[in-house]
């Protein structure tokens, strides 16, 4: 399997475990820490595009930041793609992680079972 582009915040402890599970299973990954080098906004629509997902999984919705910034009721007002990539590529505190990207699919969150589908 080529190499695919892992995206995480190393204090969370789902990245942690995520990270785990691919040295586990011999996955070799390109690390990218989401604050330090947060996602421009072509590269979610491209992941989100290539995802298959509801844009609204891209959202952290656990954080601190989602909250204080009243995402919820945004995206629930009809915000635009164009204004969810441009508010998500502001701050990678707001992007749900870890995000693994590969050859033809990206993966949003750890789910061991979609992670062992695309990837073993």
């Amino acid at each position: 399997m080529a190499k695919v582009l892992f995206v995480e915040y190393p204090k969370c402890s789902t990245c942690k475990k995520a990270k785990a599970w691919l040295d586990a299973h011999g996955v070799s990954y390109t690390d990218r820490h989401i604050v330090e080098d947060n996602p421009t906004t072509e590269e979610l629509a491209a992941w989100h595009a290539k995802s298959g997902l509801a844009l609204r999984r891209f959202f952290n919705t656990s954080g601190m930041l989602y909250r204080e910034r009243n995402v919820k009721s945004l995206l629930d007002a009809g915000m635009t793609d164009e204004d969810a990539y441009a508010l998500l590529a502001e701050n990678g505190m707001l992007v749900k992680r870890p995000i693994v990207v590969g050859d033809g699919f990206v993966l949003v969150g750890f789910k061991e079972s979609e992670w062992e589908q695309a990837l073993l």
